[in-house]
């Protein structure tokens, strides 16, 4: 059985607000309901045996889903939020900023009103400030386009800027609550190894990932499977006695062969001495206030590399995220 604990410290979570009339939503479908009793083998297969154990093996992880606080809302922006926060972020790094955020720009309007700078401020703690640029252009966008509010329509969200299709299909499962699957690399590790058993394309994982939602639980569904993913069908050392889908995963059934059908995912290149550390540094500092051209290579940490450090603030400028005022000095944007 699945256990987690429940983070330290209480939360204040916005209001859930009302849920709009977004209509039917089709998806893919499987053959058959038959569950083929609970018996070991394949998850799906042309008959569509073995459906119903699966979405029952995913829907019992509501009961214990980890307490975090964007759970506990269907305000749309809210649940925009976070799901831009948690984009190569772990969740117990976005809580507090995630409150924090809301309770200072808690509609569109708020955050499109402000300053650049002031968002980016906000998102301290956070990293990959470039998030926060877009998350303010996406919200003008709102602004402009749909009456300050968060569009329920997938085209509609995948025309703003920086909103993409995964955030925005959770954008369309966990605030308005439509039948669409959420495709991560959490959600992508547990189709291929415990229905495919093998390495797929990513339409081909959308398409299984639509096809097994159950109709009127898309919520449900995929926060189950995202958290199946995070903290059971674990990219290492997974635990499959604590699964409970191990008596129908194709890759537990093989034995766990090697290559797991889940490789794959690229690697990212070490953080320390990265340029990506440099911008972090640069940014957390002109969170202070600005910096003259002179000072860029001591708070970027390479103060005897000052070409590298004015080519990281380059891109600074060109992302956004800062601007130079008339006497040479960097400042957020």
């Amino acid at each position: 059985m699945l256990v987690s604990a429940p983070l330290a410290g209480s939360v204040r979570v916005p209001a859930g607000g009302s849920r709009p009339d977004v209509g039917a939503h089709q998806v893919l479908s499987v053959s058959g309901e038959s569950d083929g009793a609970d018996a070991p083998g394949p998850v799906l297969d042309p008959a569509g045996r073995g459906v119903a154990a699966f979405r029952r093996g995913i829907l019992g992880l509501q009961a214990v889903l980890r307490p975090l606080p964007w759970r506990q809302t269907r305000a749309p922006w809210p649940v925009m939020v976070s799901e831009v926060m948690l984009q190569q972020t772990q969740a117990s790094r976005v809580v507090g900023p995630w409150v924090d955020f809301v309770a200072q720009f808690p509609d569109p309007g708020t955050c499109a009103a402000a300053p650049t700078g002031a968002v980016v401020r906000a998102w301290a703690g956070l990293g990959y400030n470039r998030r926060a640029v877009r998350l303010r252009a996406a919200a003008a966008a709102m602004v402009e386009r749909h009456a300050s509010q968060v569009p329920a329509d997938l085209h509609d969200l995948l025309a703003l800027p920086g909103i993409g299709p995964y955030t925005a299909r959770a954008v369309l499962a966990f605030a308005y609550e439509q039948d669409v699957a959420v495709v991560d690399t959490n959600v992508r590790r547990v189709l291929s190894r415990s229905v495919l058993g093998r390495r797929a394309a990513p339409g081909e994982l959308q398409a299984l990932a639509d096809a097994l939602v159950p109709p009127g639980r898309g919520w449900a569904w995929n926060q189950g499977i995202l958290e199946l993913g995070a903290t059971v069908c674990t990219s290492r050392a997974p635990r499959c006695e604590r699964c409970p889908l191990e008596r129908h995963c194709q890759w537990r059934a093989a034995g766990r062969p090697d290559p797991d059908p889940a490789a794959g995912t690229p690697v990212q290149a070490p953080f320390d001495g990265s340029d990506r550390q440099g911008r972090g540094r640069l940014v957390q500092r002109l969170r202070a206030g600005p910096l003259a051209a002179g000072t860029l290579a001591a708070a970027a940490g390479w103060p005897d590399d000052p070409e590298r450090a004015e080519r990281v603030a380059g891109m600074l400028l060109a992302d956004g995220l800062a601007v130079r005022d008339s006497s040479g000095a960097l400042r957020l944007a």
